[in-house]
C-alpha cells in the first residue's frame, strides 16, 4: 500500500488532500474487494481436480472425461465472454463500475455453495452446469471492471504501476487462498470459500464508491472548482444509453482500427490468453497423470507462483515500469512466460514443475503491461469500452483454447499416443505464447499526442 502512497501522493499533488484521500479510500476498498474475490475463487483451484476425478472417474489417476469436460466448460465460458465482457464495460462506461460488480461478485457465491454442501456426483454435475452458466458473467468481468475503476482514478503516467498493484493483490490473495486450502480438508475449503464469496459482496456494496463519469465530474467541481477528470454526454435519455452500450462487431473492430497500438496490444492479449487458458485446462491433469500429484502438490506448486507473482507486482513493477517502460517490461514478461511453460513440458522429474514455477516472479508482469498500454489509447470515458473489448478478445482466445489443446492433452495422456511426450501439449501452448512475445518485440506505443480516440473514427 505505501506504493499507493507514493503514486497519488506524486500524480496529485497539485490537487486537495480532501480530493486525494476520497479517491485513495475509493481504491483502498477497491483492493480489498478484490482480494476477498480472489481468495474465495483461488482457494478451490487445487481442490478441483480431485473432486472432478473423484466424481467421474473415481480411484483413476488419468480420466479423458474429466479433461474433455474441463475443455468444454472453458470453450462455453469463453463464448459467453466474449459477449458479456465487452457489453459490461461499456455498461459500466454510463452507469458505473459499482454497479456493474454487483452482478458477476454475487453470482460468484453460487456454484461455491453447492460443493459446500456436498461433492457427490450429482452435486458435482449441478455445480458443473451453475459454473459453467455463471463463469460466462463473472469469468474476467471483475478484472475488467476493476481496471477500468483505477484508470478512472489514476492518471496516465502512473497508471502502469496502479495496475500492477491491483494485479499483485489478485496475486497476494492467490497466495493466501492456495495456502488455506493447503491446510483445510476438502469439504471445508469450499464452506470458507463460499463465506468469504458472500463477505466480499457485501464488503463491496457497504464500502466500494462508485466510479462514474457523473461521479467523477460532481466530485471535482464539489471540492475544487477545476476541470472535470472526464467529460461526460449529457442530455440523452436512459433507453438510447442502454441501446448505444449495447456493442457490435463493428463497435469492436473501430476500436481495433483506432489506433496500432491498440490492436498489437489486442493481439498479445489474444496469443497469451490462447497459452494461459491451454495450460489452465491441461497443466494439473498432466502433472497427476506423469507425476501423480494431488491437491496438496497442486497448492504447493500454486504457491510458488502466486508468492513469486505478488512480490513481482507489487514490488517489482512499481520500480521498473517507470525505468524501462511497459513495452520492454512487457517483452521480459512474455520472454519469461515461453521459459516457464517449456520448462513444464518437458518436465523429466517431480522437481522440475517447481523451479518451472519460479518464473513466473517475471511472466506476471506481461498482462497489466498489456492493459495499461491498452488503457492509454482511449480517452478517460472509454475505458470500460478498451478493457471490455480486451477482455473479449482473451475470452474469444479462451473459446479456441480447449478446442486446439485439449484433444491434444487428453491423446499424449492416452495408451494411443503417437509417441511417448506426455509434455507435447503444454510445449505447443509455450510456442503460442512465443508468438505473443514476438509480437511484443514490435510494439511501439505513441505519445499522447498521437494517440487516436475511437470516437473520432466511429
Amino acid at each position: 500500500m505505501m506504493c499507493l502512497v507514493r503514486i497519488l501522493g506524486e500524480s496529485r499533488g497539485t490537487e486537495t488532500e480532501t480530493e486525494t484521500e476520497m479517491v485513495y479510500a475509493g481504491l483502498i476498498h477497491l483492493f480489498v474487494t478484490v482480494f476477498l474475490y480472489h481468495f474465495a475463487t483461488f482457494m478451490v483451484i487445487p481442490a478441483i481436480t480431485d473432486v472432478t476425478m473423484s466424481a467421474i472417474c473415481p480411484g483413476k489417476d488419468e480420466c479423458s472425461i474429466a479433461i474433455y469436460l474441463s475443455g468444454f466448460q472453458q470453450a462455453i465460458t469463453g463464448v459467453g465472454s466474449l459477449v458479456m465482457m465487452p457489453l459490461l464495460g461499456n455498461l459500466s462506461d454510463e452507469y458505473g463500475r459499482k454497479t456493474l460488480l454487483i452482478l458477476p461478485m454475487t453470482l460468484n457465491v453460487v456454484p461455491l455453495a453447492i460443493l459446500a454442501c456436498s461433492r457427490t456426483k450429482s452435486f458435482f454435475y449441478a455445480y458443473y452446469v451453475l459454473k459453467t452458466l455463471t463463469a460466462m458473467i463473472c469469468e474476467g468481468s471483475v478484472q475488467c471492471l476493476s481496471l477500468a475503476y483505477v484508470a478512472d482514478n489514476v492518471p496516465h503516467g502512473k497508471r502502469i504501476s496502479a495496475f500492477g498493484i491491483l494485479a499483485g493483490t489478485g496475486s497476494a490473495a492467490f497466495v493466501c487462498g492456495t495456502l488455506t486450502s493447503r491446510f483445510l480438508s476438502t469439504s471445508s475449503t469450499f464452506q470458507v470459500s463460499a463465506s468469504v464469496a458472500v463477505l466480499a459482496a457485501m464488503y463491496m456494496k457497504a464500502f466500494l464508491k462508485e466510479s462514474t463519469c457523473e461521479d467523477l465530474e460532481n466530485m471535482k467541481q464539489d471540492v475544487s472548482q477545476k476541470t472535470p477528470l472526464v467529460t461526460c454526454s449529457n442530455g440523452e435519455d436512459s433507453s438510447s444509453k442502454i441501446f448505444k452500450t449495447i456493442p457490435s462487431i463493428e463497435d469492436m473492430i473501430c476500436l481495433l482500427k483506432s489506433s496500432l497500438t491498440f490492436s498489437q496490444a489486442a493481439i498479445i492479449a489474444f496469443f497469451t490468453s490462447l497459452a494461459e487458458g491451454g495450460l489452465y485446462t491441461s497443466l494439473l491433469y498432466y502433472l497427476k497423470a506423469s507425476f501423480h500429484f494431488s491437491k496438496d502438490q497442486f497448492a504447493d506448486l500454486m504457491l510458488i507462483v502466486g508468492i513469486a507473482g505478488a512480490f513481482s507486482q507489487l514490488v517489482l513493477m512499481p520500480t521498473l515500469a517507470p525505468a524501462i517502460g511497459e513495452e520492454k517490461l512487457l517483452a521480459i514478461g512474455l520472454f519469461a512466460s515461453c521459459t516457464h511453460m517449456f520448462l513444464y513440458g518437458i518436465s523429466w522429474s517431480s522437481w522440475v514443475p517447481y523451479v518451472s514455477a519460479m518464473f513466473s516472479v517475471l511472466g506476471v508482469l506481461a498482462n497489466p503491461c498489456i492493459r495499461s498500454i491498452a488503457s492509454k489509447q482511449v480517452g478517460p470515458n472509454e475505458q470500460g469500452k478498451a478493457q471490455g473489448c480486451i477482455s473479449g478478445i482473451s475470452s474469444f482466445a479462451n473459446v479456441v483454447s480447449p478446442l486446439a489443446f485439449t484433444p491434444l492433452t487428453a491423446l499424449f495422456l492416452s495408451e494411443n499416443a503417437p509417441f511417448h511426450f506426455p509434455g507435447f501439449s503444454i510445449v505447443c501452448i509455450g510456442f503460442a505464447m512465443m508468438v505473443a512475445f514476438i509480437q511484443s518485440i514490435m510494439i511501439r506505443a505513441p505519445t499522447a499526442s498521437h494517440k487516436i480516440s475511437s470516437n473520432s473514427l466511429c
